[in-house]
């Protein structure tokens, strides 16, 4: 990826850092966004870059059309172009569905939804002037099954196999190819806050018998994002350690 610029959304924790992290590993410049956690992700830049990468970190919230559109031309203003996107940028709050309220449900939708809309919307611009780019929307395996407590974000996640996919159809004859990558149980601070026997009872369902990491999610996406995938498109790939019953 020597050249290549990368744009991971909602990279200053979590399953984002450890994408942004790898692209950078990998030879991408790359653009750490982030809402509200400034000093997370500057660090995240100060890392990659006492590494020999190349990183800036630029606060963006891409659930507004206006701010995902700044996002895009910053990344190309200081590096000359965008070659790789990865919509990341996602909330959660389990709720059962009789006590979420409009305002729940539509900033579930905003956040995991249309912020990827909008980011790739300006994305492909630049992109098709290329005939070249890498679009990887990271979803959720509640976005293929559903589950209770979650109706308002696997509404969300789910809807980006559909964005992710038409994508892939319209641009495909430009070099750009548009994929989901679909986490299970991954460690997290949500995951931290189980107790032994919720753990037990979560990891009795997966085949390798333990929860995934960022960087178990990170090398599909560097996969995906490189040159070496220009054949894969439209596809949703589950990163979920062999889950029982999915």
């Amino acid at each position: 990826m020597m050249g290549q610029v990368a744009v991971v959304t909602g990279s200053s924790r979590g399953i984002g850092k450890a994408i942004a992290q790898r692209l950078a590993s990998d030879g991408a410049s790359v653009v750490i966004n982030y809402r509200t956690q400034k000093e997370q992700a500057e660090e995240i830049v100060h890392n990659i870059i006492a590494l020999g990468g190349k990183a800036i970190a630029f606060g963006a919230d891409v659930s507004q059309p206006e701010e995902a559109q700044a996002l895009i031309d910053t990344a190309i203003k200081e590096f000359g172009t965008i070659d790789i996107l990865v919509n990341n940028a996602g909330i959660n709050k389990d709720q059962l569905m009789i006590r979420i309220s409009n305002d729940e449900w539509q900033q579930m939708i905003d956040t995991n939804l249309s912020a990827a809309f909008y980011c790739s919307k300006s994305a492909i611009k630049q992109m098709m002037r290329k005939r070249y780019g890498r679009i990887v929307a990271i979803s959720s395996i509640v976005g293929l099954t559903g589950n209770a407590g979650q109706v308002h974000y696997a509404a969300a996640k789910s809807g980006l196999l559909g964005l992710s996919a038409s994508i892939a159809r319209e641009y495909g004859p430009r070099g750009i190819t548009a994929n989901v990558v679909a986490p299970g149980f991954i460690e997290s601070d949500m995951t931290a806050d189980l107790n032994q026997e919720q753990q037990a009872k979560i990891m009795s369902g997966i085949a390798v018998g333990r929860l995934g990491t960022g960087e178990d999610v990170a090398s599909l996406v560097s996969f995906l994002a490189s040159r070496e995938a220009s054949y894969v498109t439209s596809q949703v790939i589950r990163v979920d350690g062999g889950m029982a019953g999915v």
